[in-house]
């Protein structure tokens, strides 16, 4: 047993987020953890790491067992190279194995009275240094680095030069190398590519500790845990299921529907019982009626057995109800019903969008040379390849917020391009959600509410919240809801299912595959890319290359 958590709450100011969180973690478990956004999975995670406090509750880690987290936003790195995260992160391993040395020496020297403590440490030592890794260090460097596609950096390179993916797949290599017993990730697959996910994943599978994993990506939760907590967004209790992401599914929609059916079992009955009550109570109150003399003893003797039959079975039905009203099932929750669509015209125009001879470099290294694109009205391309091919960089140059180094790109009069940028927007983090979502648009705030609601992506509860309270999946859903407001009618995604829960993603997704106009996506999410069909364009070495989707799974 490496981790035990007990009745663990959490609550900002009226809101709950956690109540009476209870579970234990042992080795090899491999968890996911699940449920919409805001209900509390980062939170219980950064509880678990001291960076927030519990409002109530105890978690305890076994003796001498280390937890290592990686944060979904990316740390800071100020001043520090590539070697110097490599060498504090194995630091305990250098601790180690300069330990392993001195009880060498301890022990040649040792009485046979010191000789038995010292070899019993020795044995605890040499065991956690060989779990770790110890004797394969620099394979294992070498090895993780390759594995998330951080090899052709130089190791010298100052971490805070990096592209953001670059330094989420930094500090997730340098928590790897930590090989701590517990290892704690929050949406560890946002910045990585199809390959360094794979890897990841069978990393995770011959992991000799445990890993609790917050993550929206399915298909990553099918193949790298083999449990599920649930973080339920109604009593913000924690339940778990074994099993993957699949068998998770299926089991909770078959407890769903069994508690749906005893629960209008149990109204039905509670109908009955009061009906019966009423019909007995008439029974008695017009039952009675004057005996006459000639047959006054047998006709009473008669309605006393009569009435109390009927006072029992009254009491049997009162005593049943009690029961009942005492401890009802309680009615299943309405599931929010997230009915997320677009209103967009699609655009009269042969040609949407024209990239002609695109030339455009970053810093001394060429992105792309004379990269050629055009986006006919039903255009719909997903666009994949290495981190640092420049993905991101080629939509911002096509909506206009970057200009090439050479080449044009024009855009159809009457196009409206719609952009969701790879990360959730930190300005205006004081505005309210409300104010966030009817931001330069007209009309009347009543009218904004109850579209935003509408959508399901948000209660009326939430309307005058902050956006700096929101998780960074509820900015991201308002982010997705300010989009639909544009009624924009070309679309550029960036990474569009990262951090969003999968009940909202599910629905986005549709409201994706039915947009009118065309669509370019960049993902790594091998579900999402299954389904958005269309055209797959590899962008690496500055070339645009067309895939079909078996070779667009299997692209480094």
């Amino acid at each position: 047993m490496l981790l035990t958590i007990r009745n663990l709450s959490k609550s900002y100011g009226a809101i709950t987020v956690l109540s009476e969180i209870s579970c234990v973690v042992n080795t090899g478990d491999r968890i996911g953890i699940v449920g919409p956004n805001g209900v509390g999975k980062s939170t219980l995670l950064r509880i678990l790491t001291g960076t927030e406090e519990a409002d109530g509750g105890t978690f305890a880690f076994a003796p001498s067992v280390e937890a290592g987290y990686l944060p979904q936003t990316t740390p800071h790195f100020y001043g520090r190279t590539i070697q110097d995260l490599i060498m504090e992160a194995v630091g305990n391993l250098r601790q180690l194995e300069t330990r392993m040395h001195e009880l060498e020496h301890a022990m040649s020297n040792a009485d046979e009275a010191q000789l038995g403590t010292l070899l019993e440490e020795y044995n605890a030592v040499l065991t956690h240094f060989q779990n770790a890794g110890g004797y394969e260090l620099d394979y294992k460097i070498d090895s993780i680095l390759e594995g998330l596609r951080l090899s052709y950096l130089p190791r010298t390179q100052e971490v805070e030069t990096l592209s953001g993916g670059e330094k989420e797949r930094i500090g997730l290599a340098t928590l790897l190398l930590r090989s701590p017993d517990i290892i704690l990730l929050d949406e560890p697959t946002n910045h990585l590519d199809f390959a360094s996910m794979e890897w990841l994943e069978n990393y995770l599978a011959n992991y000799r500790g445990a890993a609790l994993i917050v993550s929206h990506d399915r298909q990553f939760l099918n193949r790298a845990v083999n449990a599920i907590f649930e973080i339920d967004e109604h009593n913000h209790h924690l339940k778990t299921y074994t099993g993957n992401y699949d068998a998770y599914v299926a089991t909770r929609e078959a407890e769903r529907k069994q508690w749906e059916e005893d629960y209008e079992r149990q109204q039905e009955e509670l109908k009955e019982l009061r009906k019966r009550l009423k019909e007995k109570g008439k029974h008695i109150g017009h039952g009675y009626r004057p005996p006459r003399d000639n047959d006054k003893f047998a006709k009473n003797f008669f309605d006393q057995r009569v009435a109390n039959a009927v006072a029992r079975d009254i009491h049997e039905t009162e005593e049943r109800l009690k029961r009942i009203e005492a401890d009802p099932i309680p009615k299943p929750p309405e599931l929010i019903s997230v009915t997320s669509y677009f209103r967009s015209a699609p655009i009269q125009s042969q040609v949407v969008v024209q990239a002609s001879r695109v030339n455009k470099r970053f810093g001394e290294r060429p992105l792309f040379e004379n990269l050629n694109l055009s986006l006919a009205p039903g255009s719909r391309i997903m666009l994949i390849g290495p981190n640092g091919a420049g993905k991101t960089t080629l939509l911002r140059l096509l909506r206009g917020e970057e200009q090439p180094d050479s080449g044009s790109i024009i855009v159809a009069p009457g196009g409206k391009i719609g952009y969701l940028p790879q990360e959730p927007d930190t300005s205006n983090l004081d505005k309210t959600v409300i104010e966030s979502y009817r931001y330069d648009q007209v009309g009347f705030e009543g009218e904004f509410i109850g579209r935003l609601i509408g959508y399901g992506l948000f209660r009326l509860e939430d309307m005058q919240k902050r956006v700096q309270q929101l998780s960074i999946g509820q900015r991201r859903k308002l982010e997705i809801a300010r989009l639909m407001a544009t009624n924009p009618n070309v679309l550029l995604l960036d990474e569009p299912t990262n951090y969003i829960s999968l009940d909202v993603l599910e629905a986005f997704e549709e409201a994706v595959l039915h947009f009118p106009g065309p669509v370019i996506a960049i993902s790594h999410d091998r579900w999402f890319i299954q389904r958005f069909g269309g055209e797959v364009w590899e962008l690496k070495d500055g070339l645009l290359v067309k895939r079909d989707i078996i070779q667009a799974a299997s692209v480094s």
